[in-house]
This record gives C-alpha cells, structure tokens and sequence, in this order.
C-alpha cells in the first residue's frame, strides 16, 4: 500500500473516532442538572393569512394572530389545517370541544358523517345549544354533554386513531380569529391511544370531572425522538406534574397565562425568582379583573415582570417555557377549578426547537402587553 492511501486511512480512522456522538432526548430528572435536553428535530416555518406557525410533517404548531389585517375576514386561521385534516378521515373523527361554531370545522365534520366516517362529539353541556352542535346533532352525529357542574374543557380532536389536535384554541371563531390561542397537530398512534382513552372515558362511560380514574396508556411517551408527557385532569393530579418543572428551573420562567389563580403554581413562580431564575409573564387583562384570587397581584408585589396583555380579544395561551427547552401547553388554566373539577388535557415537551417557537409567540404576545 502507498504511501498516499495509508495516509488517507488514516485520516479518517481519526476524524470517524473524533466525530460526536448523537445524544438522545432525555427528560430531565428532578435535582439533576447533568442530564440536557436535546433533539434534532427540525421544524420549517409555516405561514398562514391569519396566523403561522412550524411543521416537521409529524408535529405542526400554529398560533393564532389576533393583529392580523385579515382577521376580520374569518378565514385563512388555524381551523382550515384542521378543518382539511378532518376531510381527508378514513374511519373515525373523535371531537372533545368545550364550544364550537366554526363553520370550517362544522362542514368538515358534516362531509366526514356524509361519507361514512365514525364521527363522535362530546361537549360542555352549556354549549350544546348552539346553532353548530344542532346542525351536527340533526345530521345524525352523536353529540353528548358532559351534564356536570364542572366544565368539558377539552379542546382536542382523533382522527383515525392516529392525529392527534389540541392546544388552547377553542374551536369558535374567537378562539381562531379574535383570542391569542396556540393549536398543534401530532402524528402519533401511542398519542392518539391517550387521546381516544380519555375521549371514550367520556364518551361511553359517562364518565366526567371527578368520576374517573387514571388509565392513560402511554403517560411518557418518545415521538420521533422528542419525549413528551400527557396529563388529564382532574385524573392525574396535573399541578404536581408542573411543579417540579418550577421547581427545577435552573435559568428562565415564561408564561402567557389566560387564568392563574393557583396558589402552589404560583408560590413556585416567585420562589424561582428568589434564586435567580428570571421569571417574565402575560396575563390575560379581562381574567386580572375578574378572577377571585389571581396571582398576578402577588407576582407584581414580588417585583416579577408579570404584565397585562393588550390584546382587544382574549389572551388565551396556557403556557410555561421551562429553561427555553420546556413546554407546558394544553387546555388547562392555572386554577383549582382545572386542577380539581374540570376535564383538562395538559402535554409536556422536552424539546428546545419546540420551546423556541413558542417563545416567539411569546415575544410577539408581550410586546404589546402593559406595564402596571
């Protein structure tokens, strides 16, 4: 062998041995700082006319854009993804919606029906009479309310035991055109699991609010190498899900908050404060005034940088960004009634990809909240 060809050889024995080796996602595990959260996943910039939002094909997150100049126009939102989602069902559409009257969502699910496609509804009892939940009712899909004190507070959609929809956008033409709102789309059969479980709990067993019992499937789950966790309240206990999460919070706290009237959440947000996290936060302003017990006075007289939002509409988000590599989203607002009588969904991802897209919502919701 020549000299050339040994050197070559060589050369890249050494270059194969230095190259990194990949890290797997790894959930942080309490009081351990040595364990970083890692992924690759790559999400590409998704534009909407009303709203944007990022895609991995398996994961997309949209966010609603209440500023938009075509806002008014009540089309080109969210809804339409999930809207064309529903009209391409084979088998089954499951629908979990504390209101809905959107009309994209309506006609998708009255052209699934028409074709033959298993769909299936359960609402907050309140909001069945509603002209959309009678138009699907005397088509002939099954609509059933909860008929409980406590709220349905699900906002999530199954298709085909596979897609699972979810996030804080309730599915009315505020929650996708007037109200700051996040809505995500997961591509996942071990989620869609979790998902139908909690629906069919619902559903078939009559089964609401207080009266259930935890079952989820696949409570932490590994979707395309990002590890999530999925809590249903009041079943799990969501609260002591969150805390540690504060608790361990080694640099940053943000949260866009409609509801915060949880004492635990929010001891655990200004005690992170008192050793030097940085804790920035919005509050919707109509929830400020109105809750009993709100968190935001505390957070202001602790010196947090807790703002009101300045939005026409709702400030709707439900949100923590832990460390910019964490994210807490879903249904549930920071309050007992979340925590102890409604029917929530709350999903955690362990992923900074994921954890910078929402702090640009984030950015975008502050810039114009209000300093009191």
């Amino acid at each position: 062998m020549n000299v050339v060809w040994q050197t070559f050889i060589l050369a890249a024995l050494f270059l194969g041995a230095c190259a990194p080796t990949p890290m797997p996602v790894v959930a942080p595990v309490a009081g351990d700082e040595t364990q970083p959260v890692v992924d690759d996943l790559k999400l590409e910039p998704v534009d909407l006319r009303v709203g944007y939002g990022a895609s991995a094909g398996w994961l997309e997150i949209y966010f609603t854009d209440p500023l938009s100049p075509y806002q008014r126009q009540l089309e080109g939102g969210p809804d339409e993804q999930l809207a064309a989602a529903i009209r391409e069902a084979r088998t089954r559409v499951d629908v979990a919606a504390y209101s809905l009257n959107l009309w994209s969502i309506r006609d998708a699910l009255l052209d699934a029906h028409r074709r033959g496609v298993l769909v299936r509804v359960v609402m907050e009892s309140s909001n069945l009479d509603d002209e959309v939940p009678q138009e699907l009712m005397e088509a002939g899909i099954p609509v059933i309310g909860d008929r409980r004190d406590g709220l349905m507070h699900d906002k999530f959609v199954v298709i085909d035991g596979l897609d699972v929809w979810l996030g804080s956008m309730n599915f009315t033409v505020g929650g996708a055109y007037y109200n700051a709102n996040n809505l995500l789309h997961i591509r996942s059969v071990q989620m869609a699991e979790n998902y139908t479980r909690e629906f069919e709990e619902m559903f078939l067993d009559d089964r609401f609010g207080p009266d259930v019992v935890a079952e989820t499937p696949n409570p932490s789950l590994n979707v395309n190498g990002v590890q999530m966790e999925v809590y249903f309240s009041p079943d799990d206990g969501v609260s002591q899900a969150i805390l540690p999460l504060l608790e361990n919070a080694q640099e940053s706290i943000y949260f866009l908050a409609f509801s915060f009237t949880s004492d635990e959440l929010g001891a655990a947000v200004r005690e992170a404060t008192a050793r030097g996290v940085q804790v920035r936060g919005v509050m919707d302003s109509g929830q400020i005034n109105s809750n009993t017990g709100t968190e935001y006075d505390a957070f202001r007289q602790a010196g947090l940088d807790v703002r009101r939002d300045g939005l026409d509409g709702m400030m709707h988000h439900k949100v923590f960004i832990i460390d910019r590599e964490i994210v807490v989203t879903g249904s549930y607002n920071f309050s007992h009634s979340a925590e102890t009588r409604n029917d929530e969904n709350v999903l955690i991802i362990y992923s900074p990809q994921v954890a910078s897209w929402f702090m640009e919502e984030f950015w975008r919701v502050y810039e114009h909240a209000v300093e009191e």
